[in-house]
């Protein structure tokens, strides 16, 4: 099973639009970060997140085939790529399962209802396949399980996922978050890898800075940790040197064998 990075960057991305700073222009391709999504590859491809940098990434990495895309919240830099599936559904000649709260997928009918009513459906545009998913019950899309985990994030109901093989915990996924509260702390103890929310290195009201993403891997005993939802506030080069034993920032196009 591999992991890839398709986006490591926060809502607005990195080159922002209008922004001259150090970050935007660099010339170091670790600091060019799209919307935040990962590509879980295993029997099955699973996609978590549908930003709106989706086509993108799909062309630079290579992308061809997803059998299903994994929800873990509705705001706009997380599903606003939606449409882009219809390619993935067009190749196949069939629905692409989509997995989410219930909030995140009544918000999905709501913006694009041509994709899951069966009376709008056209042929060459998205057909989904809804599938509510309940949080801290696991399902399983082929070899690859997935634990839906509550975590804090403003007023948005939002999932991380605890990613296991064969009921072995390999890692989790926790794009947005805010905070690491015990019953969060429970299920990620000692967890072989986190992926976790390490926006700037200013507090923020509704996600995890760096220092506070450090302080949660280390209340759970991480074995390896990477920062991701990247603002342009943090150059890649200059903070990477500074962070402590077992902890990373992950880039646009990482690959990972789990």
């Amino acid at each position: 099973m591999r992991l890839l990075f398709l986006g490591t960057g926060t809502s607005q991305g990195v080159p922002m639009i209008g922004c001259d700073c150090a970050v935007c222009a660099s010339a170091d391709p670790r600091d060019r970060r799209c919307r935040s999504s990962l590509l879980i590859q295993g029997d099955r491809h699973i996609l978590i997140d549908s930003g709106p940098d989706l086509r993108m990434q799909a062309l630079a990495r290579g992308v061809k085939r997803l059998d299903a895309v994994v929800y873990t919240h509705c705001h706009n830099d997380h599903v606003m790529g939606f449409d882009d599936l219809r390619r993935f559904c067009e190749m196949t000649g069939r629905p692409l399962p989509v997995y989410g709260s219930a909030a995140t997928l009544t918000a999905l009918q709501r913006v694009f209802p041509y994709a899951f009513d069966p009376a709008l459906q056209v042929s060459t545009y998205v057909k989904a396949e809804p599938h509510e998913v309940v949080a801290d019950r696991e399902f399983h899309l082929g070899d690859t399980g997935l634990i839906p985990l509550t975590v804090p994030h403003g007023n948005t109901p939002t999932f991380g996922y605890i990613i296991t093989v064969n009921g072995e915990r390999r890692a989790a996924y926790l794009p947005d978050c805010t905070a690491m509260t015990e019953a969060m702390a429970e299920r990620l103890r000692a967890i072989p890898l986190l992926i976790i929310d390490g926006l700037r290195e200013r507090p923020h009201p509704t996600h995890l800075n760096i220092s506070g993403a450090i302080a949660a891997a280390r209340r759970v005993g991480a074995r390896q940790t990477l920062l991701t939802h990247l603002t342009h506030h943090v150059s890649h080069a200059d903070r990477a040197q500074l962070l402590p034993a077992g902890v990373a920032l992950a880039y646009d196009g990482l690959a990972l064998d789990l």
